[in-house]
């Protein structure tokens, strides 16, 4: 994956989804020769001058200011995620410190994994590899154990795993591109970390679902989401999903937690599953 190309599609892509009357420009009519606002159009709005805006958006800008990117965000109506990662893509990589190979989950965050009796709960790593898991995650989804590591990923198991699809049903495209946008504010976070470059490669090649999301440049954090999964023992499950950073621990960057109404019939088939 190269820098400036990713730089280069995250603008483009931005700039299309805009057009004139969205940013208060008059349309003059005519066939336009590109989706959304011209590079001279953006740069205006921006406040800078075309030949500044044209470097960025092809990767040769240096050293570009604060002032410049935020400038440019607001005209993109960029929103804080995007933002951010616009900042993030758009400077020269500083060395990213990368976990050793096999990351080894710290045993107190072994044990606080195995203590959520009624939470599936998963340990997740820097290109989203789980780590760690305790019965009741694997009960719903997937025997991670007997995948091979190099595929023990969510990216995998959401895009290379049949039964994850089937597990998802109807929303399984809305949770797919949700996955792929928080994978880019990885990529944006861990800028320089070959391993989870290699893995955004990799999967673009065995995946084209992927390929055709990831070219989509969607940029958004994942926190709270909800899941609807229809499971081939209990039948349906509504889980309330929540991602907690570990911002501290380098081979672990975050659990996933997942948890049902209280009283509710998802509550109940949890239990049936924690008690098999």
């Amino acid at each position: 994956m190269d820098d400036r190309a990713e730089l280069s599609g995250f603008l483009r892509s931005r700039r299309a989804r805009l057009r004139p009357e969205d940013v208060g420009l008059r349309d003059y009519g005519g066939v336009r020769r590109v989706a959304g606002l011209r590079r001279e159009e953006l740069a205006r709005l921006a406040g800078v001058s075309i030949a500044h805006y044209t470097r960025l958006e092809q990767g040769r800008a240096g050293s570009v200011s604060d002032e410049i990117l935020d400038a440019v965000g607001a005209a993109l109506r960029l929103d804080a995620d995007e933002r951010t990662y616009l900042h993030r893509i758009a400077r020269r990589p500083r060395s990213c410190a990368a976990p050793e190979d096999g990351p080894e989950v710290p045993r107190g965050l072994r044990h606080l994994l195995r203590s959520f009796e009624m939470t599936p709960a998963l340990a997740i790593g820097r290109h989203t590899q789980i780590v760690g898991w305790n019965r009741l995650a694997a009960a719903v989804f997937g025997d991670f154990a007997a995948l091979p590591a190099s595929r023990r990923t969510l990216t995998h198991l959401l895009f290379a795993e049949p039964y994850l699809r089937e597990l998802h049903e109807a929303d399984w495209e809305r949770t797919a591109r949700e996955h792929v946008a928080h994978l880019r504010v990885l990529l944006g976070r861990f800028r320089g970390d070959a391993a989870l470059t290699a893995h955004v490669d990799g999967m673009r090649e065995l995946s084209p679902d992927f390929a055709r999301m990831w070219a989509e440049h969607s940029v958004a954090q994942v926190r709270s989401r909800s899941y609807r999964l229809h499971h081939p023992v209990v039948g349906r499950l509504t889980l309330h999903g929540e991602r907690v950073a570990l911002p501290d621990e380098p081979s672990c960057v975050g659990l996933d937690l997942f948890a049902a109404e209280p009283g509710s019939p998802s509550e109940r088939a949890l239990r049936e599953l924690a008690n098999r």
